[in-house]
């Protein structure tokens, strides 16, 4: 059975721009892991117009920040996991973050439904506005 992966953008507020949120087994894993009042990256950066971000997985394995705590990732560490395709699954493991106790377990998703959902993410502009 595979985990199940999906991707949010938070409308910019009154301290950030817009940000990713990613939610695996209907649990927010930013806020799990980096508490309440952190943040995941910037969706403008996770998420490029016309370039494959860095969710997108390869046989090659990459290291990909998904949040930070409240008081910043320079000052605690950010949260991040390696990304990675082997064959027909995406795994996400080698989890780093501010609160060792709270990293997330090892995901495995199914190659199929993972690139689905990273490719909706990246069609959907509605959270971009106009320069």
């Amino acid at each position: 059975m595979f985990d199940r992966l999906e991707i949010t953008v938070l409308p910019p507020g009154p301290r950030f721009p817009a940000q990713l949120r990613v939610w695996v087994n209907g649990e927010d894993v930013v806020e799990h892991a980096v508490g309440p009042g952190g943040r995941g990256p910037l969706a403008a950066e996770a998420l490029p117009v016309g370039l494959p971000g860095p969710l997108r997985a390869t046989s090659e394995p990459r290291r990909v920040r998904l949040g930070e705590p409240e008081c910043t990732g320079g000052c605690c560490g950010f949260l991040s996991v390696v990304v990675q395709r082997v064959g027909n699954v995406v795994q996400w493991s080698g989890w780093e973050g501010p609160r060792p106790e709270d990293r997330p377990v090892e995901f495995d998703f199914g190659a199929e439904e993972y690139d689905a959902e990273v490719a909706r993410a990246e069609a959907d502009h509605g959270w971009r506005f106009p320069a």
